[in-house]
């Protein structure tokens, strides 16, 4: 098999995937945690329900940018780009949706496991992830 026939076989090239879109999810969550005020994974070990569905929204919004970006790359560089872009997006939603809620503060009720806000937060990850995703060139 060429060098070049061994990096295109769809086994090496979805290792590649996988492998990339780790990397960046963990990235991601550590660029997520920065954001909040809050500890994610301490929350979630203390079993917070609000964090995790807000963290799993992101894990799911980000995954779900990544795939759209895989479909329509061109090079590696520019999935990686477009994903990490998706995942900016992400944070920018979930600072907008803190400012558009003037009568609570979104990182307070997450961090005392108010679902109802968690899950709104996992519904605005996922949803704008499609939006964004489907907006990938």
């Amino acid at each position: 098999m060429t060098e070049t026939g061994f990096w295109s076989h769809p086994l090496v090239e979805t290792a590649g995937y996988f492998s990339v879109v780790v990397l960046c999810l963990i990235v991601s969550m550590v660029l997520f945690e920065i954001v909040t005020k809050y500890k994610n994974w301490e929350e979630i070990r203390k079993g917070n329900v609000a964090v995790a569905l807000a963290t799993g929204g992101k894990i799911f919004g980000v995954s779900n940018i990544f795939r759209y970006s895989i479909e329509q790359h061109n090079t590696l560089p520019q999935m990686i780009g477009w994903g990490l872009f998706g995942f900016v997006l992400l944070i920018f939603a979930y600072i907008l949706f803190e400012f558009l809620t003037p009568k609570f503060h979104i990182d307070k009720e997450i961090e005392e496991d108010n679902r109802s806000v968690g899950f709104i937060s996992l519904t605005i990850s996922v949803g704008l992830s499609f939006v964004i995703g489907a907006s990938i060139s």
